[in-house]
């Protein structure tokens, strides 16, 4: 991957701290077998990207239940797909869809590592929010209902 970028950047891509797999305790490969369950899965056949949608969800709910209990996750992107199929002898049809890394950690970032480091800025959530259509960035009903949650909110404190 850092031969697809240029120097200043390629230094630092190299400097981050890219250890966790050697560093923590428990390593987990999430995989996706396409074929469970045959071939009419109820809502594969119109979106069959919903089982890794799925998986993704799994992902993201044991991520939660981790920091929940003080356990750091972390997912490692610098691995491709193919070595992770050679290395843990996957079958073909297997789709490796994460690698994590968990592990007590001594404290938790306010921001992550690559926003610190100034990699890529954090974006506004107004700038990747729309409402009704695509790019349209304000709708009236929404301000009706973001009013009618601050206030619902507010009667339960």
């Amino acid at each position: 991957a850092s031969e697809l970028i240029e120097d200043p950047k390629r230094s630092e891509y190299l400097s981050f701290k890219l250890e966790g797999i050697m560093e923590s305790p428990v390593n987990i490969c999430v995989t996706y077998d396409p074929t469970k369950f045959g071939p009419f899965v109820i809502g594969r056949t119109s979106i069959p990207e919903a089982g890794i949608y799925s998986v993704c969800c799994a992902i993201q709910n044991l991520w939660l239940a981790a920091r929940t209990e003080g356990i750091g996750l972390g997912w490692v992107s610098i691995l491709s797909n193919d070595v992770l199929k050679k290395q843990l002898k996957l079958p073909e049809h297997v789709i490796p869809v994460a690698y994590l890394c968990l592990g007590h950690v001594s404290n938790f970032e306010i921001k992550p590592d690559l926003e610190r480091a100034g990699w890529l800025p954090r974006l506004d959530l107004s700038d990747v929010v729309y409402y009704e259509k695509w790019e349209q960035k304000e709708d009236p009903g929404w301000k009706k209902i973001e009013r009618l949650i601050k206030t619902n909110l507010d009667t339960l404190k």
